[in-house]
């Protein structure tokens, strides 16, 4: 179901899984702010559980170990809510081994992860989750100007989503006897919102669709290059699942010598016009969730704020040229043998 932004479609399904007060909502703390949002904006509570170096997707046996504890303590999450942080997809196969062990929902965020796979299973086909969301802002691997989807195994699922997106109104004339007789009849069950992508935008969307593949090659070529490139150097390169083909819609680099190198070599990098960046602050750090927390949530992820402190992401879009990428990676070693 497209839907008007991935903020949108996360939103969506915290309200279609039925979030609200007292709830928790489990996710990663390397992402960006919307993919806890989507579990405030229902009056429910978010937590977050640390991620795993290489990857730096959210640990899955630090999951395991706080799903024990909050068992215990009858104080499970709803919903967890994976990231594929990169492009690179979380192992949702042993993610979905503690869903049916624990019974809670899962919304996998595929903001980064259009045309990813696990084990040859795309993602988004939902195999191993309850739901899962893209994302088509312009940065992203296919665009719409803005945009979003989100893809369900559920019939149930999807008729909400649908309604939802439009206001929860419904033409379904089984709710209404009059929809039977009258073309303009119409019904509102609930409360949703304008959550529709435009006619427009659905447009430039079928058009990207016939350059996904080249796209996606594109990025792994770029991403071949600068693993072969900077080997060798005082840096830590991004690494894989067991079993995925990453979307790579970012390379992330970790600068071995700290904060302090990472910052000089990203002020360095844009004074030549090199527009190296950080994904993610992490979403606990922000002001707004450090004032919000009953807890202090920050502390208990300290491989995110580790990550952050030294992490950088390197320029990756189809397009990008060899020798760009070569110029990327060669500044990249002046600046840190400097």
């Amino acid at each position: 179901m497209a839907c008007s932004s991935a903020t949108a479609g996360l939103h969506l399904s915290a309200m279609v899984l039925g979030m609200g007060p007292e709830d928790l909502w489990w996710t990663s703390p390397n992402t960006f702010c919307a993919t806890a949002d989507a579990a405030l904006r229902c009056g429910s509570d978010v937590d977050f559980v640390d991620i795993e170096w290489g990857t730096y997707n959210m640990d899955l046996d630090l999951l395991e170990d706080r799903l024990k504890q909050a068992a215990r303590k009858n104080r499970l999450p709803k919903v967890v809510a994976p990231v594929h942080f990169a492009g690179n997809p979380v192992d949702m196969e042993f993610l979905n081994s503690l869903r049916r062990r624990y019974g809670f929902k899962v919304v996998e965020d595929a903001a980064h992860a259009t045309g990813a796979s696990l084990r040859g299973e795309p993602v988004g086909s939902c195999r191993w989750s309850d739901l899962c969301v893209f994302s088509f802002h312009a940065v992203k691997i296919i665009t719409t100007g803005e945009g979003g989807m989100v893809t369900t195994n559920s019939p149930e699922l999807y008729k909400k989503l649908c309604r939802l997106r439009t206001h929860g109104i419904t033409r379904d004339p089984q709710f209404r006897a009059l929809g039977r007789r009258h073309l303009w009849y119409y019904e509102k069950l609930e409360l949703g919102n304008h959550y529709r992508m435009t006619d427009i935008q659905a447009a430039l969307g079928r058009s990207q669709l016939t350059k996904a593949v080249r796209f996606q090659r594109e990025r792994a070529k770029i991403a071949e290059d600068y693993f072969v490139r900077l080997a060798g150097l005082p840096l830590e390169l991004p690494q894989l699942t067991s079993g995925a083909k990453s979307a790579w819609h970012l390379y992330p680099v970790v600068v071995s010598e700290g904060k302090w190198k990472r910052d000089q070599i990203l002020r360095q990098l844009r004074r030549t016009g090199i527009f190296a960046n950080l994904h993610y602050m992490p979403v606990p750090s922000l002001q707004f969730y450090r004032r919000a927390a009953k807890k202090p949530v920050f502390d208990s992820c300290p491989v995110a704020k580790k990550y952050a402190n030294c992490a950088l992401s390197l320029p990756i879009f189809p397009g990008l040229k060899e020798k760009n990428s070569a110029k990327v990676s060669r500044y990249l070693a002046q600046n840190l043998q400097s």
